[in-house]
């Protein structure tokens, strides 16, 4: 099986293999960013919550996803399918990278 990861800024980012793990964590960074103005926490971490939670939650992988598009057509650069989350496309048989 792949391990999910997330792809931003051109970097990839790996996850956890369970998914509740996964969502718990997501829901973990969104709860602290909602006390952003506590010391340590910020509200830099709802918008790192929402990417982790869009690996498994389809409503939040919409937003991320129209949001991905809206940012590339404002820009003006064509759209990557790299740009999806927990996409493995360059995958070797077997669920190998190389």
């Amino acid at each position: 099986m792949r391990r999910p990861k997330i792809r931003f800024a051109k970097r990839d980012f790996h996850l956890p293999q369970s998914k509740a793990v996964r969502i718990g964590i997501g829901i973990l960074f969104v709860a602290f960013g909602l006390v952003g103005f506590l010391p340590i926490v910020g509200f830099w971490m709802i918008p790192v919550g929402l990417l982790v939670l869009s690996v498994d939650v389809p409503i939040v992988r919409r937003w991320r996803r129209q949001l991905v598009v809206w940012w590339h057509r404002r820009r003006g650069e064509p759209i990557e399918e790299e740009s999806t989350v927990g996409a493995d496309k360059g995958a070797r048989p077997g669920g190998r990278d190389a």
